[in-house]
């Protein structure tokens, strides 16, 4: 028998409040399967990038439209989806903010930052029309060791 998956959804309202709320939910169930300090502000930082780019650019802060937002735990990896109500976009569309060209823009860098971050990552056209942003992260193994060493990594801080 395959161990279960455990699913957690929540529809956000478009405020910017609801940045706060969708990053304390990431990082609780974070915490809850074992990821250290490190990993948990990796994780929240990528999930508060995909929601405030749900919030400005998808849903144009439009509060008639909402946001969603999934977290997925299977035994293997989080994942985590934030989709949109907005035209959707594509990604390779968006600016490198590494290009010389791009240095003093701020376009572009909340995608940079969630692919460094997360494991995976990938923007597809979601059930609303809009864009959906699908990233993912593997769980840390028993006894993983933290980046200082110790056995036992350091929990995550809300």
């Amino acid at each position: 028998m395959e161990p279960e998956s455990k699913h957690l959804e929540l529809t956000l309202q478009t405020k910017v409040e609801s940045v706060s709320l969708a990053e304390e939910a990431c990082l609780r169930v974070a915490e809850a399967a074992g990821f250290g300090e490190d990993e948990c502000y990796r994780i929240g930082m990528s999930v508060r990038e995909g929601v405030i780019n749900a919030f400005h650019y998808g849903n144009q802060e439009r509060a008639e439209k909402k946001i969603y937002l999934s977290v997925e735990m299977t035994p293997e990896r989080m994942v985590i989806r934030v989709l949109d109500e907005g035209a959707g976009f594509n990604v390779k569309n968006v600016p490198d903010p590494l290009a010389e060209e791009n240095l003093l823009s701020t376009s572009g860098r909340g995608i940079f930052l969630m692919r460094a971050f997360m494991d995976e990552f990938e923007v597809a056209r979601g059930r609303t029309g809009g864009a959906e942003v699908i990233m993912s992260k593997r769980l840390p193994g028993p006894g993983a060791a933290s980046p200082n060493g110790d056995s036992a990594a350091p929990r995550c801080e809300s």
